[in-house]
């Protein structure tokens, strides 16, 4: 690199190729692993199909990992002086190692291309970042874009308890600093057992990671949007991509759906060459690559009726890189491919999200009732305890690493609670699909100073169903199938740079967007939608004064009664973008 630092890269060549190939780059902190005797082909690039057309593979290390020189820091941000030339970045090290290998490695094309997912794909947004000349043609698939607001680590402000740990737990653990014998049984506990026993992300560092883990250490004093997340915030430093760029998202990824989405808008904000695509598909993170060995037939209780996967690989990720990087026929790929859940049929469209949306509110009212007519005057409104002792769980069992399924997991593991309300409307006489994020609008007040809330829309199945589940073979009679849901932080409701304390017993509006979704909820089915304040651990728990949250005790955790609101001047609701059948 320009400073001297050296990293760890594997080169792999066709054997035998008889014509120059182009070069695919990918980026890791995940260890690409000593250089073995053989190696399987099928495995390097992102399908076996990029090992039959015979590309060069090269991955490396990123800065400071496994063999690589250097300093590792997560999210590395980006120079504060470009023009400095002895400044460096994840921006100038991608553009460092494709001088490099354009130097001297033999017999390619002169064009790269570069994906990866995850944070690999995160490392691919930054190289798009004053790209190389010589990159053409990228794939950021599930890279996060801010990890403030929507991605990994936070989202709305709320913090993203398990998953977080989790990942540093790991990164620490494999890195040298965090003992495996402390962290690998607290992996592989019973995740909301686990996390009961710590009020805050303070209590954690004390146990598990005793100060050797400063990128811990920065999420407990950087809690609100200040410099440290605005600067590795990727959105506004993509002006001027010239690459090539096909963004890739899983309908249902738990960890980085909103970060594709956003950086396809942002791009699109100045291709003015049609060069910008968007494939989401119904998956998981990551569930589209043919290293997870799943074909996308299925996820969990939800059945696709076709490989998706398949087709993603087959027909838009293979042909995107051998038309930009070896002139190949064009493709004409669409510029977004959006596959509909429920009525499992693949959308090409011209953008997202379609242009031919309509906005439907959808009225919480009292009683456990919802409406597409708006409520009356005097309706009143709903009210629950919010309890951080007794916090609701996200799913009905879990390890500490969240496991995938529960993004489409049944919800009737909830029923009986008395911190969860559900408003459900009359089953359907027709057929509705929707397609882009919803909104939602609450009226709420809180006895108390801080409040999250959650909010999710789910698919209720008829009880006289004959659908099976294609993980049990269950019938899925009853079954209540989350679609999308989001936490709101309500001290971050004016701005997440200056968080402010709610007033007891105010009734205040609440904006907020769910993920999107593109989903066909047929006749008979029912729109259900659930609200409540806790989701624990897929978030830390809101002691519900307006405190140091990161830094609680239990002592710190009140009760409080949250209400929402039913009237004609204060409706809650949903915003449903609904899309023509």
């Amino acid at each position: 690199m320009r400073d001297g630092v050296k990293l760890y890269t594997q080169i792999f060549e066709p054997v035998g190729r008889d014509a120059s190939s182009p070069i695919l780059l990918t980026r890791t902190p995940y260890d690409v692993g000593a250089m073995p005797r053989r190696v399987d082909p099928s495995r390097l690039g992102p399908s076996p199909l990029f090992a039959d057309a015979g590309y060069v593979f090269v991955s490396q290390d990123v800065r400071g990992r496994f063999r690589s020189e250097g300093d590792w820091k997560t999210l590395r941000p980006p120079r504060l002086d470009p023009t400095d030339p002895s400044a460096v970045d994840e921006t100038t090290d991608a553009s460092d190692t494709i001088d490099w290998l354009l130097e001297h490695v033999p017999g390619h094309n002169g064009r790269v291309g570069m994906w990866g997912i995850s944070y690999d794909a995160w490392q691919t947004v930054m190289a798009m970042v004053d790209a190389h000349p010589a990159l053409v043609a990228v794939s950021p698939q599930a890279s996060p874009a801010d990890m403030y607001v929507g991605d990994d680590i936070h989202h709305n402000g709320a913090f993203r308890l398990s998953y977080t740990f989790a990942w540093h737990a790991f990164m620490a653990a494999r890195g040298g600093n965090a003992d495996p014998a402390l962290i690998r049984p607290a992996l592989q506990a019973d995740a909301y057992e686990f996390f009961l026993a710590f009020s805050s992300l303070q209590e954690l560092e004390q146990r598990f990671f005793q100060g050797r883990v400063p990128d811990w250490d920065d999420l407990i004093v950087h809690a609100d949007y200040d410099e440290y997340w605005q600067r590795r915030n990727v959105l506004h430093l993509l002006d001027d991509v010239r690459p090539a760029v096909l963004h890739v998202a899983g309908w249902f990824d738990a960890e980085d759906f909103r970060g594709p989405i956003d950086l396809y808008h942002r791009v699109e904000s100045s291709d003015d060459q049609d060069r910008n695509y968007l494939v989401v598909g119904p998956w998981k993170h990551g569930g589209w690559n043919v290293q997870t060995g799943e074909t996308g037939e299925s996820l969990g209780d939800l059945d696709f009726g076709s490989a998706t996967s398949e087709t993603y690989r087959d027909q838009v990720e293979l042909p995107f890189f051998e038309h930009w990087l070896r002139d190949d026929a064009d493709p004409l790929l669409p510029e977004v491919m959006a596959f509909e859940t429920g009525g499992n049929t693949w959308h090409e469209l011209d953008q997202w999200p379609p242009e031919s949306i309509a906005r439907r509110p959808l009225y919480l009212r009292v009683d456990g009732a919802a409406s597409f007519e708006a409520p009356g005057a005097g309706e009143g409104h709903s009210e629950f305890l919010s309890d951080p002792s007794d916090p609701v769980p996200y799913t009905a069992d879990g390890p500490v690493f969240p496991k995938p399924d529960y993004m489409v997991e049944d919800q009737r593991f909830l029923e009986g609670r008395a911190d969860v309300l559900s408003f459900v409307p009359e089953p359907l006489a027709e057929d509705l699909v929707i397609a882009g994020r919803i909104g939602v609008r609450l009226h709420f007040s809180t006895t108390g100073t801080d409040a999250d809330w959650i909010v999710k829309l789910i698919d209720v199945h008829p009880e006289d169903s004959e659908e099976l589940s294609p993980a049990t073979g269950r019938p899925l009679a009853g079954a209540r199938m989350i679609l999308s849901g989001e936490v709101f932080r309500a001290r971050y409701r004016d701005s997440f740079e200056d968080p402010s304390p709610l007033e007891p017993g105010r009734v205040t509006e609440l904006d907020f967007v769910l993920p999107d979704r593109m989903h066909r909820f047929r006749a008979g089915h029912r729109i259900m939608v659930q609200v409540h304040s806790t989701w624990f651990p897929l978030y830390d728990r809101n002691p519900q004064t307006y405190t140091d949250i990161y830094r609680v005790n239990a002592a710190d955790l009140e009760s409080a009664t949250h209400r929402v609101f039913h009237r004609d001047d204060a409706a809650s609701r949903l915003s449903l973008p609904v899309f023509p059948r």
